[in-house]
């Protein structure tokens, strides 16, 4: 089975503690790619994340489904202190939409 490891969420950014750029993956939180270009860094932790899913086939291993294919369904459940949730609610009602409007439209922002 072959794996298209570009399908996974990358981010390439500067380390001031290690002075170059370190290469993340999402879905592999515990590999990295450090290097002095963002360039070689991308292409750096590509290399990396490769050679873990196919050291992880290998193995009979669990693959991680790329986030770009999960599936969400747009609803999730948040606390929230009840003076929060009052506030929220007197907004929604004066602004003349739900609830869940006004929520989504602060967590969009």
């Amino acid at each position: 089975m072959a794996l298209n490891f570009e399908k996974y969420t990358y981010r390439v950014t500067w380390s001031e503690d290690d002075e170059e750029f370190v290469g993340l993956c999402s879905e592999f939180p515990s590999l990295s790619w450090l290097d002095t270009s963002s360039e070689e860094t991308l292409k750096g932790i590509h290399s990396v994340v490769k050679e873990c899913l196919d050291d992880m086939l290998q193995n009979g291993e669990e693959i991680p489904l790329p986030i770009s294919l999960r599936n969400y369904s747009g609803k999730f459940m948040v606390r929230i202190p009840p003076e929060v949730h009052r506030h929220l609610a007197l907004e929604a009602m004066e602004a003349g939409v739900s609830l869940n409007r006004i929520v989504s439209s602060k967590l969009a922002h």
